[in-house]
């Protein structure tokens, strides 16, 4: 007997009898992993249950992050549409709300060495070389709020889309920091002020990075395929209170 989830439903962005599609919200993990063992709730469970079938995960979001997430319905359909990922035919674009003035339009072309977790990766390579890593990452907006929350008496933040072209573990996330404009709320590698500003300012305790959209060909007939998935609720109210309704 399927035990309820303290969720609601998943919002279903597309359903065939091959794929579905969810907008993943903040704070559940994809599937159960030693990294978070009291985690309780999956979105793998919470949407097997919801549609009464088998879901097969083809790629992963970071626990905070929200937005695009796809499942195949079959081993076979996950393998074939794997081999999209892995060969980065994917086209995937996120939104985030980062620390600074970020760039207008940059090229990120930095390797990134493979985190291990001392648990889950204990039997892996502890040596790896750094792997490429690519992600191109346009400002959208910027504001200047005037607040001391550093060592400046105002402090500044942007609206960023970002393109990844590879798919190394929290690229965008390290590649924001490489350049100087972390995400805010990642306790990683974000600025733990910052952090606390937007949670007592804006009432923010969440990633503030959103896959808005993916493309990819369907694995079975090849139709290409456009996945856009909405902005959670505080992340709209959020956009408002910085004047970047237009973005939302």
């Amino acid at each position: 007997m399927a035990t309820e989830s303290k969720l609601n439903a998943l919002s279903v962005l597309f359903q065939d009898s091959d794929l579905v599609v969810i907008n993943k919200p903040s704070g559940l993990l994809v599937h159960r992993t030693s990294l978070d063992p009291r985690a309780t709730e999956f979105a793998v469970q919470i949407l097997r249950n919801q549609i009464g079938k088998m879901v097969y995960p083809v790629h992963r979001l970071d626990k905070g992050t929200s937005g695009v997430l796809v499942f195949a319905l079959s081993s076979e359909m996950a393998k074939n549409l794997s081999i999209q990922f892995s060969d980065s035919r994917i086209q995937k674009k996120y939104l985030s709300v980062v620390r600074g003035f970020a760039p207008l339009d940059i090229h990120v072309d930095y390797p990134l060495k493979e985190e291990l977790d001392p648990l889950a990766d204990a039997k892996a390579r502890q040596d790896k070389e750094a792997q490429s890593a690519v992600t191109d990452i346009q400002k959208l907006a910027e504001v200047e709020i005037p607040v001391q929350v550093d060592k400046f008496p105002t402090s500044r933040y942007s609206l960023v889309q970002a393109f990844p072209k590879t798919g190394r573990k929290h690229q965008i996330r390290r590649h924001l920091r490489h350049l100087g404009n972390p995400v805010i709320g990642d306790s990683n590698y974000g600025s733990g002020k910052h952090n606390r500003f937007f949670e007592n300012h804006f009432k923010i305790r969440r990633l503030l990075l959103h896959c808005s959209q993916m493309n990819f060909l369907h694995p079975r007939h090849g139709e290409e395929l456009k996945l856009i998935a909405p902005l959670p609720t505080e992340m709209k109210i959020l956009f408002q209170q910085l004047n970047w309704s237009e973005h939302a």
